[in-house]
Order: C-alpha cells, then structure tokens, then sequence
C-alpha cells in the first residue's frame, strides 16, 4: 500500500513540474475577433493552450523554457483546404504515373509534408491522391515524420473520363474499365459504393471532380461531369459516415449541381456566375479559391512542353480567370475558405495565396481568419484550432511583420509550433 502511495505522489509531483513553454509575443492575432493584439504571453504545455495572459509573464519554475517572440507577430498555426500532397509539379510529372512505385511517392510525399509544415500550415485538406496520403497522415500522426495534421479524400471521385479518372491518357490496352474501387462513377449505386471504399480505405472526407479539369487529359476543362442524383448520393452517404464533401468545379453548371447535391466547398470556381454564388449562400457552401494554382499554370503553360498540349489551352483559358472571380465572389458574400491546390504549384509557396486574396480585395485579417477559424469550422476543430485560446491545441507560428499591414509577411513564417512542439524557431 506505501508503495502505491508512493508511486502516486510521485507521478503528481512529475504532472505539477511538467516543462511549460511560455511564448512572449510583440503581437498577437486574435482571429475570433479579427484585432491585433500586444504584449501577451502564451503558456503551453502538454500540447494544450494553457493560458493567454497580459504582458511578458514568467514562471518560477526553471525547467520552463521561455521564447522570446517579442519583434514577431504570432498566430494559430494555418489551414490550407486544398493540397496534394503526394506529389508536386514538375515537366515529368504524367510519365511519373508509371514510372513512380507508391514507395517512391511515400519518399516525396515526406518531404513536401516537411515543407508544408515548416512554411506554417500546421493543418492541411489534402483532396485527392493514391492512397499514399492516408498512410502519410498516419505516420505524421504517429511523430514518425514531420508534416501537418492532415483531413484526407484519399482518392478522388471522378466519372469514366472525367477530371480524376486515373487511367485519362494511357493507352487503350492498360486503359481498363475503373469503377467505384479506384473512385470512378457511374450512376447512384456506383456513387454509394465508392464513398463506402473511400470510408473503408481510412479516408476523412469524400472529394468529387464535378467538372472538367485543367490538368487532366481531357478535352474539356469546365464541362459538367455528375448528375445531381449522383452528387446526391454521394453527399447522402458521406453523411452517415461522418464526412463532409469537397466539389472540383470549373464550370458554372457544375457548380450549382454540386451545390444542390449537397457538397459542403466549391474548389476553384472559375467560371461562377452570380447566380451561382446566391446559390452558394443560401446553401452555405464554402468558396476555396486556389488563386495561386491559376496564375502557377497560366505562366507554366507558356513554356513549350512543360504540359502535354491537350492542357496548354485549358490553362491559359482557365487559369487567368480566378482572382477576379474570387473578387467578385469576396464582394457578393459568398464565404471564403483558404485554400491554394499546392503540388499544382511548389509546396511551400501557399503563403502566396493571402497576397493574391488581398490584391482582389480581401482584407488581409479576413484573410487570415479564412485560413483559420473559418477552416477550423468547415473540418470540425473549431474548439481545437483556429484560435490562440486557453484549452486549444497549441498550433502557433510567427512572421517577422505585422501581415495587416505587410501581407507578404505571410510567405516567411519564422517560427512554428505544431502540437506544442517547437518545429521551427
């Protein structure tokens, strides 16, 4: 019995003496209430936000370790709502296809997780892979390799030929028939079933192709590609297990669609039409806009032979095309989600994103807080992450400047904390 008390007081007294980080920051972002604030100290410990308090505070306790923040402005840790990453943009990359084992995409994927990370998305939306992207948060999850939190569709949603069936482009013999297993879908029952895969794969959320893409090869970049009834039954049935559904769409008919199916984000949206983004709010359907991937695969497409030629016109139509919409969409009240498609372009440039949302006449704080409490929302976190708040996870990073008044501040995070871990200081 003395030996059991003596065990308990001593795993106490380890709990009560437990190292505490105690963060001094110049400046901090409150992204509930949108205001810069001054002077604060964040105490972490445990992983956990333990307290948020007025000026420079310091402990007693000298196992504490005390960073000093004090030029810097600090903020949660950033959601990005659309990335892929498995893979990144180079002139090889569609013969990389079938020259690339899933070991091999496993070995890139960890660095484009590092990087991510380390640029201060400490959360991230990766829609649509191989499969490798579920292991790869699993490893992540398990502190095996560095790299964001990640919510993944593991394999996205297409129909046969559409933007995501794997096997556009190869030849007839290797073509094959796709179905539900490898995410290819024809009709409501293929719909239910895909979805069922997905869940069964470990996925955490269902993407769909609900249009033509620019970077698949295919004809068209903006045609429709489901039928509402499918849509719907995808939707349907990613609600009852727990998921939430993500819309590629160019095209504006796809889009509403998508919309009426009952998808929760429009990724790109390119082609919106006014109609459209009051659909989008009556039915409080989230805009992602990926900025950074349009204007990466207008300039892309110039250089000869870095696309194969069926993409070369799809880019330089659709591409341009995105940072007005965005505006347009911004001033009508649709909401935005933060989100840039990287791979598309270099991982660890989606910081660019927040000067591209500017430019089109977002408010920089808005912006700020579509890359954290607005996506800490959509993914189901908002009492986790999003927000520098007593009993949060401790997600922080820092940039040198104030981002309210030097936007480009946000393409060089110089600290980061993900999980109450200094990954970067």
């Amino acid at each position: 019995m003395k030996s059991l008390l003596r065990i308990l007081v001593l795993l106490f007294t380890v709990t009560l003496t437990a190292q505490s980080t105690y963060l001094h920051c110049g400046k901090l972002i409150d992204t509930k209430s949108g205001k810069v604030l001054t002077e604060k100290t964040i105490v972490v410990s445990d992983g956990k936000i333990v307290s948020v308090e007025n000026g420079y505070t310091k402990s007693k306790n000298s196992k504490d370790q005390i960073i000093d923040l004090k030029s810097k402005t600090v903020m949660p840790g950033l959601i990005d709502m659309h990335v892929h990453i498995e893979s990144e943009t180079n002139p090889k990359s569609y013969l990389e296809e079938y020259t690339l084992n899933d070991a091999d995409v496993a070995f890139n994927s960890i660095k484009y997780a590092e990087i991510t990370l380390m640029s201060g998305f400490t959360t991230v939306r990766d829609l649509g892979g191989s499969g490798v992207n579920v292991s790869l948060r699993n490893a992540i999850n398990a502190n095996k390799v560095k790299g964001p939190r990640i919510f993944t569709a593991e394999k996205a949603l297409a129909t046969t030929g559409g933007h995501a069936d794997p096997t556009n482009g190869s030849k007839k013999s290797i073509m094959g028939n796709p179905g539900p297993k490898e995410g290819v879908v024809n009709g409501v029952e293929d719909a239910k079933k895909a979805v069922r895969q997905r869940y069964k794969n470990g996925a955490d959320l269902i993407k769909i192709t609900a249009t033509g893409g620019v970077l698949s090869v295919a004809k068209s970049g903006q045609n429709p590609q489901f039928t509402v009834e499918e849509i719907k039954a995808i939707c349907e049935t990613a609600k009852d297990y727990g998921f939430h559904v993500a819309a590629h769409a160019h095209g504006d008919e796809g889009m509403q669609r998508a919309i009426l199916g009952g998808v929760k984000t429009i990724e790109h949206g390119t082609l919106m039409s006014s109609e459209t983004m009051e659909l989008m709010k009556k039915h409080d359907v989230y805009l992602v806009p990926t900025i950074s991937a349009g204007k990466f695969v207008t300039d892309k497409a110039k250089i000869p032979n870095y696309y194969p030629a069926v993409i070369v016109p799809k880019a330089l139509d659709i591409g341009p095309k995105i940072q007005d919409m965005f505006g347009r969409a911004y001033k009508a009240g649709v909401g935005i989600a933060f989100g840039t498609d990287a791979a598309v372009f270099y991982h660890g440039d989606n910081g660019k994103e927040f000067g591209y949302m500017v430019e089109a006449g977002m408010p920089a704080m808005e912006a700020i807080q579509s890359a954290t409490v607005t996506n800490a929302m959509i993914l189901k976190m908002d009492n986790q992450l999003g927000q520098i708040k007593e009993g949060f996870i401790a997600d922080i990073i820092a940039v040198d400047d104030d981002p309210t008044k030097n936007i480009s501040t946000m393409e060089n995070v110089t600290f980061v904390m993900k999980n109450g871990v200094i990954y970067k200081k």
